[in-house]
């Protein structure tokens, strides 16, 4: 039975923690599916690729209000698809190949992991190992919801659904969140006929409340968007799929092409055992860690999608900077830092945030006062003539400190990066509005009128 210094499961950030500081460990990696993880082959990267394609597609319907008639001829899928695996796919391979055959410390073993105990792994390929520390980051899968017969369909995941042979008529949406939101964008905006079907009474119910209604009501402007209803059968149709739901308005069908579920995704611990090395789970499956990436195995760390309750990318990175250092200075570790995690939803309109919703600080008993800002009224949202976007602000009214931050509207994602920036160094929204130049005119004069329409004490 072969031993190693550091096992690493999972190739998505976990890959990055082998450096040349431990050149003189073995090294083994273990990776059930192909190299690269959840963002570089399924997740941020392909999705946003198809995203800008759609914003592409979708623009000649937005010329005429500017008094510009355009048009979009056609859209080829084939060439679409191609053009971001194309790129995608020999970027996998490369890293696999870089990983088995350029580094001599490192061993490659592809097959499912299963833990047989603490320091023992069954690699899922015939062969056994041992390892004196262990880093678990083997991510996570689409979560399938219990609806009957939903297997005889041929449904698609967030896994599947970019790789389709043909784009469809028509496509159902099972989800209401930012996973449903990007797809629904991507293939309305390349005219396929889109339903999205939602449990709850709001799509992406999880951002603040405002934020959430006004990207409802766009949703629905653009989209069929049935809310509050439950999907309790699906069947195959000659056509493609039928969904039975219960609702408001008592039993109803939808039917279309294709059928995505998109309800969101689940850790891999279960495909692990980790129960047997004795490592604790949250009631959802998510591996406990403590502020140093350990498990309740201390030679255990865990990192990402199966321990981390935010699912994203910049967020395993960080972890897996915090895991690499504490493997390398085990006497003077690192603490995670996941005081300000912002995140964004890249559908349209697109939608960024940080730090408290208002819901949340009313929760928590939060002294704090909100000011709120429309693109409409800064002059570059006058020249995209954007009637919907907007920025929320949250801050303690004493301090100036910001608590939240909130932006639904073109560029989202870009324009609140100086609020992240502002929440993670401290500085107060006072001194942030008036201790720097804006440029004029440009869209962060968004983020500037919001700061000075803060109600400070």
């Amino acid at each position: 039975m072969r031993h190693f210094d550091l096992v690493i499961i999972g190739t998505g950030s976990g890959n990055s923690i082998p450096t040349e500081a431990m050149a003189g460990w073995q090294i083994a990696i273990l990776e059930k599916g192909t190299f690269g993880g959840t963002c570089l082959n399924v997740g941020c990267i392909p999705t946003k690729m198809f995203v800008h394609t759609a914003d592409q597609a979708a623009a000649p319907a937005n010329a005429r209000k500017l008094g510009v008639d355009a048009h979009t001829d056609a859209v080829h899928w084939p060439e679409i698809r191609d053009r971001v695996f194309g790129r995608i796919d020999p970027i996998a391979e490369g890293g696999r190949n870089w990983r088995a055959n350029e580094n001599a410390n490192v061993t490659v073993y592809e097959g499912t992991a299963r833990f047989l105990d603490a320091h023992t792994i069954d690699t899922g390929t015939g062969e056994t190992i041992t390892a004196d520390r262990i880093v678990v980051a083997a991510g996570s899968r689409p979560s399938i919801p219990d609806i009957a017969d939903l297997d005889t369909t041929g449904f698609h995941t967030s896994d599947t659904v970019m790789r389709l042979d043909e784009l469809p008529e028509s496509l159902i949406i099972v989800g209401s969140g930012f996973i449903a939101s990007e797809f629904a964008h991507v293939f309305s905006s390349f005219g396929v006929d889109v339903t999205v079907i939602a449990r709850s009474n709001l799509l992406l119910r999880h951002e603040d409340l405002e934020i959430a209604e006004r990207f409802t009501s766009v949703a629905k402007s653009k989209w069929n968007v049935l809310l509050q209803r439950k999907t309790t059968r699906a069947e195959k149709t000659a056509t493609g799929v039928r969904l039975h739901l219960e609702g408001p308005n008592g039993a109803e069908t939808v039917e279309a092409q294709q059928l995505l579920v998109a309800t969101g995704r689940q850790p891999n611990s279960d495909l692990l055992d980790v129960a047997k090395a004795g490592i604790e789970t949250h009631d959802d499956g998510r591996v406990k860690v403590d502020e140093f990436q350990r498990t309740s195995q201390p030679h255990i760390f865990a990192l990402g999608d199966i321990s981390s309750d935010h699912q994203l990318k910049h967020v395993a990175n960080h972890e897996a900077r915090v895991v690499q250092h504490n493997l390398l200075h085990p006497d003077e570790p690192k603490a995670s830092d996941h005081r300000f995690v912002p995140a964004a939803v890249f559908s349209s309109p697109q939608i960024a945030s940080v730090g408290l919703t208002e819901e949340q600080a009313k929760e928590r008993g939060i002294r704090y006062v909100t000011a709120s800002q429309a693109y409409a009224s800064i002059a570059y949202g006058w020249a995209m003539e954007d009637t919907t976007g907007f920025a929320k602000l949250l801050a303690d009214p004493a301090t100036g400190q910001l608590l939240g931050a909130h932006i639904i509207g073109p560029q989202a994602s870009t324009v609140i990066q100086p609020l992240i920036q502002a929440m993670s160094f401290g500085l107060d929204a006072k001194s942030m509005a008036q201790g720097q130049y804006w440029i004029h005119p440009a869209m962060p004069e968004l983020v500037e009128n919001a700061l000075l329409n803060l109600p400070l004490d």
